[in-house]
């Protein structure tokens, strides 16, 4: 059975904090959303702003394959007729197929917040539903505070329903506003409602502020739900949306059910990608089916389970949504993930031999120190290349002196002097910059770059500190990673010591020597 998605990203999403998308965002967004199949796009408020007017213009233009772009809006204003409400006109303006308009379907919102009477709140909506359809619109009429309205006066909650089934709704979308409601009752309102309207389109809207949005709207699908609400990667107001990723795998790979053409499951993890990068988030670790830790293996025998029987761990394959299994590097890791993950650059390494188990207790010791290379692989490699005798410096330390200048001149708070040895060549070299770890880099970059000019195209893209004994104040341990681009790739490298310089070199030099070694 096939089921509409009805994706709210760019409208409910956009109210969530910290989320701002500009006119070419959301532009970008549809095309993602378009590409991956979805039904609806919910695209904003043409009312609220001329920037949205402008977006929806912009839109107009563009050739969608599969979504359909809904503008949205409110019911008339209480004391003005349909063709005097100047929200209902934008909707006209903003020239799409399909408009969604919420009202009041909860009694004390009418008479308490909109100050209302009920028969007037059932008559805005009616009005409005029967304005935009005469002028060939297809409205989805939002029943906003539904769940909680059908608690307090079941029969106010369904005769706003009615009004707008009668004047014309395509679809009656129940909206669960607070984010409150339990399974078991957006299964049983839901029945309830589909039942009394079999002959039309019923849809689930729900907010995630008692974490159940998600198992809220299957069990609304359950009951006879056929358009799921939500957006994509579940962000939106207070606690955020319905999440559709985990709704559309969770439905069409578990259910049954038809979200997304079939052939698409494959793009959801890069769909979802792509949304964060717009929107300027980040996909959380252990978002199911899309997060880089959906399918991580830390544990020693989950590792060792999962590479003989894949499904002893996994729910589904990792692929069915185009992400991939990890199997992290850790003092708890067995045996057969650390060979899983190093057999591809080390092709001759004996899973039994003696030299897995030197690799094994490396790791286990390095970790009693402070390192943790489930995040930082390049190093890594680099310490089972010294273990396994493979390992060429392309440069030896003699010393380095970091100074730190205030006040900054022309931003510059940090010097560095270098003195290293390439072969049988000494070199020295000094650099200012923007903080110790920044002058660091330029001065070492500039040492090497007479032996190795592709050093150039190596920069430094991220650098995290992390305290590993607080308890130990300004005298503590300190973790450093380094994330390090060469172009197309990406690598990351770690360096622990009491001494945040230290421990800032280590990562750095074995940034660049990973860089190198790669050659």
């Amino acid at each position: 059975m096939k089921l509409q998605i009805f994706d709210s990203t760019l409208r409910d999403g956009a109210q969530g904090a910290n989320i701002s998308f500009s006119v070419d965002d959301k532009l970008k967004v549809i095309e993602t959303l378009d590409a991956l199949g979805v039904s609806f796009i919910e695209a904003g408020n043409p009312f609220s702003n001329p920037a949205e007017m402008q977006f929806f213009q912009r839109a107009a233009a563009m050739k969608l394959k599969h979504a359909k772009l809904v503008a949205f809006g409110s019911t008339r204003r209480k004391g003005v007729t349909a063709e005097e409400d100047k929200n209902l006109a934008s909707l006209l303006a903003a020239n799409t197929e399909y408009v969604a308009i919420f009202g009041k379907s909860h009694i004390l919102h009418v008479t308490d917040v909109i100050k209302a009477a009920p028969e007037e709140n059932l008559a805005m909506i009616a009005d409005s539903v029967r304005f935009l359809t005469a002028r060939g619109k297809k409205v989805v009429f939002d029943a906003e505070h539904f769940f909680d309205g059908y608690k307090a006066d079941a029969g106010y909650a369904l005769a706003a329903l009615d009004a707008a089934k009668e004047a014309g709704a395509c679809c009656l979308c129940l909206c669960d506003t607070n984010g409150g409601v339990f399974p078991d009752e957006a299964y049983s309102i839901t029945k309830a409602v589909t039942e009394r309207f079999h002959d039309t389109t019923v849809a689930i809207h729900c907010h995630n502020d008692g974490g159940l949005a998600v198992a809220d709207s299957i069990e609304a699908v359950k009951a006879g739900a056929r358009q799921i609400q939500g957006t994509f990667l579940g962000f939106g107001e207070r606690c955020g949306n319905a999440n559709l990723s985990t709704i559309i795998c969770n439905l069409q790979l578990k259910r049954g059910y038809e979200c997304i053409p079939p052939e698409k499951m494959k793009d959801i993890y890069q769909a979802a990608m792509e949304i964060a990068e717009t929107a300027n988030v980040a996909v959380p670790e252990n978002q199911p089916y899309i997060g880089m830790n959906a399918f991580a293996h830390k544990a020693g025998m989950h590792a060792d389970g999962v590479l003989k029987y894949s499904s002893s761990f996994e729910h589904i394959d990792p692929e069915t949504v185009g992400n991939k299994r990890k199997l992290p590097l850790s003092e708890i890791s067995g045996k057969s993930a650390i060979y899983d993950k190093l057999k591809g650059y080390f092709p001759s390494l004996d899973k039994n031999g003696r030299e897995m188990g030197e690799i094994v207790a490396a790791l286990k010791e390095r970790a009693l120190s402070g390192y943790q290379y489930e995040g930082a692989e390049a190093s890594f490699i680099l310490l089972v290349e010294k273990i396994l005798g493979k390992y060429r410096s392309s440069f030896d330390l003699i010393n380095y002196k970091v100074i730190n200048e205030l006040p900054a001149i022309e931003g510059k708070v940090a010097s560095a002097i270098i003195k290293i040895r390439v072969g049988g060549t000494t070199k020295i070299s000094a650099s200012d910059g923007e903080g110790p770890v920044h002058a660091m880099d330029l001065a070492l970059r500039s040492a090497l770059a007479e032996f190795y000019p592709e050093i150039a195209k190596v920069t430094l893209t991220d650098f995290k500190v992390r305290v590993l004994d607080s308890d130990k104040a300004t005298a503590a341990k300190v973790r450093v990673l380094i994330t390090s681009s060469g172009g197309a790739d990406s690598w990351t490298t770690v360096g622990v010591s009491e001494d945040i310089i230290e421990a800032s070199w280590t990562a750095l030099t074995d940034s660049i020597d990973y860089a190198l070694m790669r050659r």
